[in-house]
């Protein structure tokens, strides 16, 4: 897609800052509506929630939910923070987006001050949800008003991408691109000049495991959920999935890491194997291999239990990390930190020292 055609919708996508400047301080001339949620998938609910919001000011601002605050299910949101910022953007409706870096709503409208707040009709029926209560609170503080749209067409998008997930992988590597200023040339030709690089990856290997359970009730005497077990899946990550990558984009890898002495630890080493990694694990018996296991249900992260030591690694494995470092033949050397004990003030001068003085760092 022709930039300039999204640039158009861009310049309606502000920070704080810019929009607080744009629109001024109350009272204003010109009534400001704000609209706040996630906007993942827009659905027809969300298109009648935007319009009649617009009916009832001049200017509409919408607030989405920054990527980091959203943890409705395992992949949410589904489209990143920027393609749902133009994605709003591109309606007529809509005067301004921005996206909110707040877990709620509540230090913007205190900011922006807009003359009125539209929430869905979900938000009252039923009485004011505690959150919606707290909103309340700031808009009477400066004068500010609710308003709740009908909600007379109910879509939910999680339904929506649980039922049909669109296939929007292109959109998010041309929004990438786009942000970097990056063409589809430059990025082959980053990829023509990978083929051969001898690049040694340093760093904490991570199981992500994901295990899917379905409801089964809860206790009645104590606040214990019940669920029963359906299938796990593990997948190599942290240091492990740099070196991956890398060695699928032709490089040749050398891969440095500590694991326990334990299955996760065969489970890693054969993946990496087959992946054409060439791993030099350290086995220390006295720590796991560090495996995060999110426990899911109908789509969403019921809890999360890490198995992890962090640790500091011993002055053993510290000495086998910069002879492994030292004696590699390599061109470039990555640093790959995940906080599970490889990498702290007493070892990273180490093994900094011990990078080849020819090699490029990462």
């Amino acid at each position: 897609m022709d930039p300039q055609a999204i640039l158009q919708y861009r310049r309606k996508v502000k920070t704080v800052e810019e929009l607080c400047a744009v629109l001024g301080p109350r009272p204003r001339e010109r009534k400001v509506i704000m609209c706040h949620g996630v906007f993942d998938i827009v659905h027809p609910g969300h298109v009648r929630h935007l319009i009649y919001a617009k009916s009832k000011g001049d200017l509409l601002v919408v607030s989405i939910t920054s990527d980091e605050h959203i943890s409705k299910g395992t992949v949410r949101p589904y489209v990143p923070e920027d393609l749902r910022a133009v994605n709003l953007a591109a309606f007529e409706m809509v005067d301004y987006v921005i996206i909110d870096r707040e877990a709620t709503p509540l230090t913007n409208l205190r900011r922006i001050q807009p003359d009125y707040y539209a929430k869905g009709y979900e938000y009252v029926d039923g009485g004011l949800h505690p959150k919606t209560e707290e909103e309340l609170r700031v808009l009477e503080g400066y004068g500010g008003e609710i308003i709740f749209t009908p909600g007379d067409i109910v879509y939910s998008s999680s339904r929506l991408v649980d039922t049909a997930p669109p296939n929007i992988a292109a959109d998010k590597l041309l929004m990438l691109m786009e942000a970097e200023g990056f063409t589809f040339g430059d990025l082959r030709g980053a990829l023509a000049k990978m083929v051969g690089i001898r690049v040694h990856v340093v760093g904490d290997t991570i199981v992500d495991s994901y295990t899917q359970c379905s409801m089964i009730g809860g206790m009645t005497k104590t606040p214990t959920l019940s669920v029963r077990y359906e299938t796990r899946e593990d997948f190599t990550g942290g240091a492990a999935i740099v070196a991956k990558h890398l060695r699928a984009a032709g490089g040749e890898v050398v891969f440095s890491t500590v694991l326990g002495d334990d299955a996760l630890k065969s489970q890693v080493l054969k993946d990496l194997e087959a992946a054409g990694v060439r791993c030099l694990p350290i086995v220390d018996p006295t720590r796991p291999t560090t495996n995060k296991n999110a426990i899911v249900v109908g789509g969403y992260r019921l809890v999360k239990i890490d198995t992890l030591d962090n640790r500091s690694i011993s002055e053993r494995v510290l000495r086998q990390l910069v002879v492994q470092v030292e004696g590699a033949a390599i061109d470039a050397v990555v640093f790959s930190d995940f906080r599970h004990g490889i990498f702290n003030r007493q070892t990273i001068p180490a093994l900094i020292g011990a990078i080849p003085g020819n090699s490029f760092r990462v």
